[in-house]
């Protein structure tokens, strides 16, 4: 009986773990393969319409799983504080809709690149669209680096994933929040942006990888009890 809950805690640190690999991979495919494939003109992106189309799709996918996973996580990490694990919740979910604001500005510009003018207006509609795509990316990825704070110190608190994880997801985190700003200010932080989110690159991939091959310790301190672990 006592394995019970031990069970059910390395079955829902594997589903959050599946539905994390959901997010990187869509995440990686539209974030970052798509727009070094289709460009940043009209015609670029005409020529790699399907592709462009893809990456529309893989974003859309992304939100739903991101809006799965720290529910999942919810269940497996809530005994380490569960005002952190709210507040995780909380900041998770409000990226969701700043990002399928956005994307619907990418189905403007899928739009575009389906059709069949190709005249300078129908151009610089497609630039305002993906300009305001861009900026709706900006505004989630604030959300997405908050919501790694609270996810970390859980990991740092709890145990149930090894806490240089927790590390690189609060570092992640306050690089995605400095990313944000510090493009606001003119000359940012006089450093590469994008090595600001490193950290939380390597510790939600990590994270997703040890949650999918292991699921989640069970001999830390929590609500389940040791002896059903085997340890």
């Amino acid at each position: 009986m006592m394995s019970d809950p031990v069970a059910q805690l390395r079955r829902g640190g594997r589903l959050a773990g599946a539905l994390y690999l959901v997010v990187v991979l869509s995440g990686m495919f539209c974030l970052a393969y798509v727009p070094s494939r289709t460009g940043d003109t009209l015609l670029e992106a005409r020529a790699q319409a399907d592709l462009f189309g893809a990456g529309t799709a893989a974003f859309l996918l992304m939100q739903v799983a991101f809006l799965l996973v720290p529910l999942a996580l919810y269940r497996v990490l809530a005994d380490a504080g569960r005002e952190a694990a709210v507040l995780m919740v909380a900041l998770a979910a409000a990226s969701v809709p700043v990002g399928l604001v956005a994307a619907t500005h990418c189905l403007e510009a899928l739009a575009l690149v389906q059709g069949a003018a190709t005249d300078d207006t129908t151009q610089a509609a497609f630039s305002a669209a993906m300009a305001r795509y861009g900026h709706g990316l900006r505004i989630a990825s604030l959300f997405w680096g908050l919501w790694l704070l609270p996810f970390g110190m859980l990991v740092l608190r709890s145990g149930r994933l090894p806490r240089v994880l927790g590390g690189l997801l609060v570092l992640g985190g306050l690089g995605y929040v400095a990313k944000v700003f510090g493009g606001l200010v003119p000359g940012g932080l006089g450093m590469p942006m994008d090595s600001l989110t490193l950290p939380a690159a390597l510790g939600e991939i990590g994270s997703c990888l040890w949650l999918l091959a292991f699921g989640v310790r069970t001999t830390r301190p929590g609500p389940v009890p040791t002896a059903g672990s085997g340890a």
